[in-house]
């Protein structure tokens, strides 16, 4: 009986996939994603162009390091605990997304980790200056470099915005100006109060 019910579901989840991808979603339809959730499965169903593919490439790219700045002040003593506070925050955000845009070149059949010219990347020197950093001067660098690496995604999804065609990807795209936006007022104000 188990043996039974294991291929009847099985047969169900390959009709089922079958089904979804011989979609014709022109674009219109959402795919149900939850934006600010942790889905590592989320698809982007409409159609899709190469600015979509772009902006997901290079964006995956940019929250890595994003992260990659975050663990390291987090990994620190002595940082002001708003600095800590922040970069918690921005880590929690950004992995979902990561996650999510990951599922998109999937869906797409692009690869991962292409990279453009990314305005707002750090160095190889910026980021050894942070990991060198200590205490309260990893927290004002950190501070400084992220708001540079913001206003980068920004720039980036604003172009995704007017050059995009899928519209999950076009509504990631504002979710991360106006989330980044915020941020970057925050960051300002906190760094002019240290």
């Amino acid at each position: 009986m188990k043996l039974k019910m294991m291929v009847l579901a099985s047969g169900a989840l390959a009709t089922a996939l079958i089904l979804a991808g011989c979609s014709t979603t022109t674009g219109s339809g959402h795919s149900g994603m939850d934006m600010g959730g942790s889905s590592s499965s989320a698809t982007a169903t409409g159609a899709h162009n190469k600015a979509d593919i772009s902006f997901a490439q290079n964006m995956v790219m940019h929250h890595q390091q994003a992260i990659e700045m975050a663990d390291m002040v987090l990994s620190k003593t002595g940082v002001n605990a708003k600095v800590t506070e922040l970069a918690q925050k921005i880590k929690a955000a950004q992995q979902p997304e990561i996650d999510t845009m990951n599922g998109w070149l999937n869906t797409w059949s692009a690869s991962a980790g292409m990279s453009h010219d990314m305005g707002g990347m750090m160095s190889d020197s910026d980021m050894k200056a942070l990991k060198d950093a200590s205490g309260a001067d990893a927290g004002k660098l950190f501070l400084t470099q992220m708001i540079q690496h913001h206003q980068g995604a920004i720039d980036m999804a604003s172009e995704e915005v007017k050059t995009g065609k899928n519209t999950d990807a076009v509504a990631l795209a504002k979710k991360i100006v106006t989330d980044q936006t915020a941020e970057i007022a925050t960051m300002q104000s906190l760094l002019a109060s240290l």
